[in-house]
Formats: structure tokens, sequence, C-alpha cells
């Protein structure tokens, strides 16, 4: 079973595309959060500014808070995805390896 899952050539397109998409959201997950860091490290005085007068909401309470929602959001753009275009080639995969295996 696993030998015809593996030589489908829709395998090879499931998995090429599903490590292009990962690695598209991790790269942006880290440059997010490390772009972060850094502010925080290089820009303190920058990170401190309050976001209207009178406010003690500061730039980098909001920033932080905004990774937070944005973080989330891309795990439901990944779990709409694997939940529908990825289970459905990999549904296509398997019925194919078992056509092949009676």
């Amino acid at each position: 079973m696993y030998a015809h899952i593996r030589r489908n050539p829709r395998f090879a397109e499931l998995v090429a595309k599903r490590t292009r998409f990962a690695t598209i959201l991790s790269i942006v997950v880290l440059a997010i959060f490390y772009g972060f860091v850094l502010l925080v490290a290089f820009a303190p005085e920058f990170i401190a500014k309050q976001l209207s007068e009178g406010s003690n909401l500061t730039f980098g309470v909001a920033v932080g808070l905004f990774q937070f929602v944005f973080f989330w959001v891309l795990t439901l753009v990944y779990v709409r995805r694997a939940n529908g275009e990825f289970d459905d080639i990999n549904n296509e995969i398997v019925r194919a390896a078992w056509k092949e295996e009676k």
C-alpha cells in the first residue's frame, strides 16, 4: 500500500505543496516574531511611545497583541487549507492506492 502511495505523482505534488506552504508560513511567523524582538532590542524608545496622548497603551503592547491575533489568523489559514485542498489530494491518493492494491 505504501509503495503505491509513494509512486503516485500526486503524492509528490502533495508533499511539495504542503512543504512550500508550511515554509512560507514559518518564514512569515519567524520574521514577525524576531522583527518584534529586534525592535525591542534596538528601538526601545519607539516601542515605548504611547499610541495616543494620555493613553497607557504603547506601540509595543499594540504590536504584541497584533502578533497574537495575526498568528491565530495564520493558524486558521493553515487549518483551512490542510482540511480542504491537502485532505482532498490525500483522499485521492489513498483511493488510487486501494484500487491498485486490489
